[in-house]
């Protein structure tokens, strides 16, 4: 590739800086209690443009359509695949601008834009990740810049590599607030303040989920808090001082599947790619390759892709899941373009309630309805882990993990020895993490039997978590999440919600475990920063890695 042109990234530069105004600011004023989302300006002396894909993902082929609105007179597309070595591979000049009102229900029923440009996929076009960056100029020099997306799936004749990356688009899209809502928050009701059950993929991402400046803070409390303290939420801070998605930490590619890919390529791992979406709708993908993996924030997942992965172990394939969060059910619908999830009103709200297709109900795997543990595709559950190190979910905890199984072959080569603790400065245990409930035996760690897990789990490495904030009282003292997951997931689980309840789900662990299932096997790295050990030069977590890599694809 000596005659490739040298890349040069659209993100270069100042951008989306509005006009100063001066505003009052009120002592009461906090980013909790005045939740925001993303949506155009629609302000005709302000120039921007907004652009969504027909799809998220294609085939090399394929033709792209694109839907923009724009209040520029004229403005510039460019596309590249995102990774070690960044590619363009199509650009448009001076597109018109043309505005189309963004609906009031966008985030729900899409916004309907009109189409702006169509693009044919080159035949040989890579599988990957490519970025879609459509920019403006504004009046006063600085450009608007606005990224979306789409996934090249790889065909018979494009695939190349031997490891599948799976990118968790059902939780990007839980995440996404574009145009008033998503399964969090937003517009929804009479009052205008609830989330969405229903959410469009025909819609921009939410600032931040595709794209990030180095250094925005990521969901973990670092520094560590000192004695007196008031809880800090860095990443909310910075999102509202910043113009950036509320959420925009907890999910997306920027966020984490990126510095997977970076670190990956740079090892000679070479990776293909689908969508959730993909996983959920062509299942064939997954034969062609040894090797599965999935990354960073994997919290939503419909039924049919469990199926596709447990089928594809039993087979013989491999899952490298270095994620975590495996929590809740949904449905996709108009062949992926709507994603439905009711969460903790499942019970109350989702028309399947109560149906012969009750199993399919949104809400958690571990509900007394649905009862599919995660663990039974997974090794863990979200229920029996939930968060670590960051406000008030142990700000102080251990942000690596304790090593229990040393001898097991994902830690050949790194000289762990029994309760060592690796990636703590590296802050790999933080966020959302997966567990089990567990009990102890001459110094080791074992799975509490439950029904529908399996007996071959192995748990390798562990640290606490816990589900609901502590609240000690202090000067200043503001708490975000505090016991509202806490008391919602005790009453999906047991079906109310009671002290036992509460006592049993309030404690868990993030958890590095191993299982066999049929002729395949299962890894999962239970956390949702395990990223940071690769970015930031963990040795131990990079030969790990490695070596759950190699044997998954018989390198």
């Amino acid at each position: 590739m000596a005659d490739r042109p040298e890349f040069q990234s659209p993100e270069l530069g100042t951008m989306n800086v509005a006009p100063r105004k001066v505003r009052p600011m009120y002592a009461d004023d906090h980013w909790n209690s005045q939740p925001w989302y993303e949506a155009p300006r629609e302000d005709p002396d302000i120039p921007e443009v907004y652009t969504y894909t027909d799809a998220i993902s294609y085939d090399p082929g394929d033709e792209v359509t694109f839907h923009s609105t724009s209040t520029a007179r004229t403005w510039r597309m460019q596309i590249y695949r995102d990774g070690l070595h960044p590619e363009t591979v199509h650009e448009v000049e001076a597109i018109d601008g043309v505005f189309a009102p963004t609906p009031k229900d966008a985030y729900r029923n899409g916004c309907n834009w009109p189409i702006s440009h169509q693009w044919t996929l080159p035949a040989d076009l890579k599988s990957g990740f490519y970025r879609v960056v459509s920019t403006c100029e504004r009046p006063n020099g600085i450009k608007f810049v606005q990224h979306h997306f789409f996934v090249v799936r790889p065909t018979e004749k494009t695939r190349r590599a031997k490891i599948l990356m799976v990118l968790p688009t059902g939780t990007w899209t839980s995440y996404n607030d574009f145009g008033g809502a998503n399964h969090y928050f937003g517009v929804e009701g009479e009052q205008r303040d609830e989330p969405s059950p229903v959410l469009s993929l025909e819609r921009p991402w939410t600032r931040g989920i595709v794209w990030l400046p180095a250094g925005a803070p990521r969901i973990c409390a670092d520094p560590a808090p000192e004695m007196g303290d008031a809880p800090r939420y860095a990443m909310k801070e910075w999102a509202y001082a910043n113009g950036f998605g509320q959420y925009y930490a907890a999910a997306g590619w920027a966020q984490y599947d990126r510095h997977f890919v970076l670190w990956a390529e740079k090892e000679g791992f070479e990776l293909d790619m689908i969508t959730q979406t993909d996983l959920h709708y062509r299942p064939e993908l997954l034969d062609a390759y040894p090797c599965v993996t999935i990354i960073g924030h994997d919290e939503y997942w419909t039924w049919e892709m469990r199926e596709t992965i447990e089928r594809y172990v039993e087979g013989g394939g491999h899952l490298a899941r270095f994620g975590a969060n495996f929590l809740w059910q949904i449905r996709l619908e108009e062949d992926g373009k709507r994603q439905i999830c009711h969460k903790f009103k499942a019970s109350q709200k989702d028309p399947v309630a109560g149906t012969d297709k009750a199993h399919l109900l949104t809400s958690a795997w571990e509900d007394h309805t649905v009862k599919w543990p995660g663990a039974s595709t997974v090794g863990v559950n979200g229920a029996h882990g939930m968060y670590a190190s960051w406000g008030g979910f142990a700000p102080n905890g251990q942000k690596g993990m304790t090593v229990y199984r040393p001898t097991h072959w994902a830690f050949a080569g790194t000289g762990l020895h029994y309760a060592d603790i690796f990636g703590d400065k590296q802050h790999i245990f933080a966020y959302e993490v997966d567990g089990l409930d567990y009990t102890f035996r001459h110094g080791l760690p074992y799975p509490v039997e439950v029904e529908g897990q399996p007996d071959t789990i192995e748990i390798l490495a562990m640290s606490p978590a816990v589900l609901a904030e502590d609240e000690p009282e202090g000067e200043g003292f503001r708490y975000y999440v505090r016991g509202s997951d806490h008391e919602g997931l005790v009453e999906c689980v047991t079906g109310e919600v009671t002290p036992e309840g509460l006592a049993k789900y309030k404690y868990g662990s993030g958890m590095m475990v191993h299982m066999t299932r049929g002729k395949g096997e299962v890894l999962t790295a239970a956390t949702c920063e395990w990223v940071m050990g690769l970015k930031r030069g963990d040795p131990f977590t990079q030969r790990i890695t490695r070596n759950i890599l190699d044997r998954f694809t018989a390198r």
